[in-house]
């Protein structure tokens, strides 16, 4: 009979391999479309100019930099086709949960509002294509939350 305490060390165990395994099997889902995307963000520039930003962005971009290229390359974000409030909030989200990420709550904002500035700024028009193509009430949601931002470091 398994006591509490091993009970509890086996159920950890289980549920750290079910994680594992989960890690491993989200990986080699990506279909071959996916992963050529993925390479060619990575091949694009590693750096942004941020010298006509706000100051306070000028920061996060440093936030940003740091955080992010400890588990890929920077120009895999810098790069990407995620335009959108919504986009970048959820793929910050995931990358708070991968292991060594080490993003808090506090750094996810700065980095957050320093992605949504800089398409608003940098991917002007691949912003307004991706707000054009939504539906008026999720357009109306997108474009509130990045005058959140933008509003903010005025």
């Amino acid at each position: 009979m398994l006591t509490k305490s091993k009970f509890i060390t086996v159920l950890l165990g289980v549920v750290a391999l079910v994680i594992v395994g989960v890690g491993v099997a989200s990986a080699d889902d990506l279909s071959a479309a996916d992963k050529a995307q993925i390479a060619q963000f990575d091949k694009g520039p590693r750096t942004i100019d941020v010298s006509s930003y706000p100051e306070k962005l000028q920061d996060y971009y440093q936030v940003f930099s740091r955080k992010c290229s400890q588990c890929h390359k920077l120009s895999r974000p810098i790069n990407s086709n995620f335009v959108l409030p919504e986009q970048w909030s959820r793929y910050i989200k995931r990358m708070m949960y991968k292991p060594g990420s080490n993003i808090g709550r506090s750094d996810a904002k700065k980095i957050y509002d320093f992605l949504v500035y800089d398409s608003s700024v940098r991917k002007k028009k691949q912003l307004e294509a991706a707000l054009k193509g939504l539906k008026a009430d999720e357009r109306a949601a997108q474009e509130k939350k990045i005058k959140e931002v933008v509003d903010k470091y005025k």
